[in-house]
């Protein structure tokens, strides 16, 4: 590909994030393949985790929180009756005990219990931040401190499989989740609610910003891409991506106001946005994505949070 056809590079790219790797890893191998500095990703993976990690390309960088709040789907390898330091198999195990009296239907029944709003204690080994410092750089030097439990949502679970005929059974599930969400400790809290040690044991990202395995490539895969031209059959727009997010549509002189960054009457849009949250906001005569708006307090007008302007050139 052409220096000239890489600065036109912009979007969403699904990268199959492989075992061993940081996510940043994965971003700075992507960054020499594409010849491009402007690269972030959508949320990090542990490095033993494997999955699917988009990365935002040029221009879609800005749009890296919003594609970071959208469920993420999960499928996990819980085994019952040891516990670890780190809440996976990595860890150094701190208790072990025969879990083989567990049966099928309570694993399961434990397992869906969990569905709906709960609150989770992020694991020492998590980025979450407590007095300026990272839970995780705290463990490496051996301190454990106290947590505040966080609330975070678990749309759906889906058991795949039980094995309860051994000394420590396993479940497999599949589950997806708000951002936030703790699946190591979310093993460890299913285990609890059967009194008895779990850790999570295997763990791949299905489903991340509403892209799958299928729309997946691997670093290879993507190399092999750039040499014949063709990365940017893989892109998705950003904007398409966001579809949680309602549209709405502005005709010419709107359109060439909110552009400018101008305020714009709610009425003149189609449809009227409400009185509150993001809208993604599109010129009607062509569908140009313009960027994302929403409604001012108090007002009867919709102010630009992210211009997207249709003729400015992607940038590498």
């Amino acid at each position: 590909m052409s220096p000239q056809a890489a600065a036109a590079i912009e979007g969403v790219l699904a990268i199959w994030k492989p075992a061993g790797w940081t996510s940043h890893d994965v971003v700075a191998k992507a960054r020499r393949i594409l010849r491009i500095k402007r690269i972030g990703h959508t949320g990090t993976l542990d490095p033993a985790v494997t999955g699917v990690l988009p990365i935002c390309i040029g221009r879609a960088t800005r749009m890296v929180e919003y594609l970071q709040e959208m469920p993420k789907t999960y499928e996990a390898l819980l085994r019952f009756g040891i516990a670890t330091d780190t809440e996976d198999t990595g860890g150094e195990v701190i208790e072990r005990m025969d879990a083989s009296h567990l049966t099928e239907e309570q694993i399961r029944e434990a397992a869906l219990s969990f569905i709906g709003d709960i609150l989770q204690v992020p694991p020492m080994v998590s980025a979450v931040k407590v007095d300026g410092k990272r839970l995780y750089e705290l463990a490496r030097q051996g301190v454990t401190v106290e947590r505040k439990a966080r609330p975070v949502t678990i749309h759906r679970i889906d058991v795949e499989r039980i094995d309860a005929s051994r000394p420590h059974p396993e479940l497999r599930f599949s589950v997806t989740c708000s951002k936030g969400t703790y699946i190591r400790t979310l093993c460890v809290d299913i285990g609890r609610k059967l009194g008895v040690p779990a850790v999570m044991a295997e763990l791949i990202r299905t489903s991340s910003a509403g892209l799958t395995r299928e729309d997946s490539v691997t670093l290879e895969e993507l190399e092999e891409l750039q040499k014949r031209g063709e990365t940017t059959d893989k892109l998705l727009a950003a904007d398409e991506l966001l579809d949680y997010l309602p549209r709405t549509s502005a005709e010419a002189r709107e359109a060439e106001h909110a552009l400018q960054g101008k305020a714009i009457p709610r009425s003149a849009l189609k449809p009227a946005p409400g009185e509150s949250g993001l809208w993604r906001l599109y010129r009607e005569e062509d569908g140009a994505f313009l960027g994302l708006f929403e409604p001012a307090a108090g007002e009867d007008t919709v102010r630009p949070v992210k211009v997207f302007h249709p003729s400015e050139q992607p940038e590498g």
